[in-house]
């Protein structure tokens, strides 16, 4: 299996002072994921939870809304110079009944390590209707309860402490609790690890849960957590324009800026229940 970090040597600069010495690297490798022996994406990732990936790869893309609609999900056909198996591409058979991806619209795209989406044949492909429905959700927050995830998040993230170099995705339960956390150097891969998960643990449609990323809300996560049925998605950085019209059009509730005890709700505020804090402004997410 690939090492989730590998050591680089480098050259480190400190005051005019000049010293070599190791360094910890996130490892970033290739996925290729198949559906029955046939190539669908290849990903750029860290290595680990690869199944998750697949799982809710094929989720937020629509062609599985169930754990038992994968019947198996096995390494093959990919070896190194000396023979070893790379564990760079995974096949997955779908179960009996279960439609394969659409041949319709172009959907066997490369995805980079910063972009999820590069590659669909169109803004239309990308709108991927969901099986569940997050705006029926009647879960409610607190501000304070937000403000205490991020912090949660990256006390989740033992790899960003040694490398600096991960992206983190964890969903929660609208009480705080942590119920699972994954990194990677792409953040579409470590939301997918996530929804994977969770997908596997039979928690999909994730009802009354929060996802939290360390980086911003784009729209490709918005369309993910809409496909998970996720309520409620919230950011340490700045969503996109067509991130919070998703957010709208679906029901769900989008934070960004999450930073201490201040926040931008973009979409679905009625889901934040604040008893002490008055309501400046009539108009509103």
């Amino acid at each position: 299996m690939g090492r989730v970090t590998v050591k680089r040597p480098v050259l480190r600069i400190v005051d005019g002072e000049m010293r070599r010495r190791p360094d910890t690297l996130a490892a970033e490798e290739p996925l290729e994921i198949r559906v029955a022996g046939r190539p669908l994406a290849v990903t750029m990732r860290t290595p680990g939870h690869d199944v998750e990936l697949a799982h809710g790869f094929l989720l937020t893309e629509g062609v599985i809304g169930d754990r038992e609609d994968v019947s198996t999900a096995r390494y093959c056909d990919s070896v190194d110079d000396h023979g070893r198996n790379t564990y760079n591409v995974l096949d997955v058979a779908l179960a009996p009944g279960v439609a394969p991806p659409d041949d319709s619209v172009e959907r066997r795209f490369y995805t980079t390590s910063s972009c999820g989406v590069c590659g669909k044949a169109s803004l239309d492909a990308v709108r991927t209707k969901t099986r569940f429905a997050p705006g029926d959700d009647p879960v409610t927050l607190t501000p304070e309860l937000l403000a205490g995830l991020p912090d949660a998040l990256r006390a989740a993230q033992a790899v960003f402490d040694s490398t600096g170099g991960l992206h983190g995705a964890g969903l929660f339960r609208a009480d705080g609790t942590l119920l699972v956390a994954r990194e990677d150097v792409g953040r579409h891969n470590a939301v997918d690890k996530v929804l994977g998960h969770a997908l596997l643990e039979g928690a999909i449609p994730a009802a009354g849960t929060i996802l939290m990323v360390s980086g911003r809300a784009s729209f490709e996560l918005t369309q993910k957590a809409v496909m998970a049925g996720v309520p409620v998605l919230a950011a340490v950085s700045a969503p996109s324009s067509l991130a919070v019209e998703m957010a709208r059009e679906s029901g769900m509730t989008l934070v960004g800026f999450l930073r201490g005890h201040s926040m931008n709700v973009y979409a679905g505020s009625q889901r934040i229940v604040a008893e002490d804090a008055p309501l400046v402004g009539a108009d509103g997410p």
